[in-house]
């Protein structure tokens, strides 16, 4: 997802949103775009409906300016 930093309260949403759904990620990784925007790409493991739960509710964070849930099978 792409936010903008500097949007208050963001990043503890997010992190508390990743914390209630630890059993879930596997790793996430933060990027600095520029001065105002940074990109979280969270790598994920799961039920499909448990996922977009957790999609859901971070691209619902206001300041998240993209986000999106790109999913793939293991077959």
């Amino acid at each position: 997802m792409v936010y903008d930093h500097h949007k208050r309260e963001l990043q503890t949403k997010s992190t508390d949103i990743q914390h209630n759904y630890h059993d879930l990620i596997l790793s996430v990784q933060h990027v600095h775009l520029d001065h105002n925007n940074c990109l979280e790409t969270i790598a994920v493991k799961g039920k499909a409906s448990k996922l977009k739960s957790l999609a859901d509710k971070l691209i619902a964070i206001k300041g998240v300016k993209h986000g999106e849930l790109v999913m793939t099978s293991k077959k």
